[in-house]
């Protein structure tokens, strides 16, 4: 499968990510593509996406519960804390 398929069928449904293989779950792209559609994705994503910031606020936009996912650094972050609370009113 190369990259623009992947996209595709990342954008459909996020939780594809699993599918994909390991070189495309650690395309930037992909993932981000595929965190937007469903938060989880980011489980099945390469670990580094844990500690990557733009991802997690991507993920954690979609669901606030990916926050228990990421890297402890971005547990602690104030712009992803501040987007958990905002999520809960």
């Amino acid at each position: 499968m190369n990259k623009d398929e992947a996209l595709k069928l990342v954008k459909e449904n996020g939780l594809n990510l699993k599918n994909l293989s390991d070189d495309l779950k650690k395309d930037r792209e992909i993932v981000l593509t595929a965190v937007k559609n469903n938060g989880f994705a980011i489980a099945d994503a390469d670990s580094k996406f844990l500690d990557d910031k733009e991802i997690a606020i991507e993920a954690v936009k979609n669901n606030k519960h990916t926050l228990l996912l990421l890297s402890k650094r971005l547990t602690e972050d104030k712009d992803i804390i501040d987007l958990v609370e905002k999520k809960q009113t």
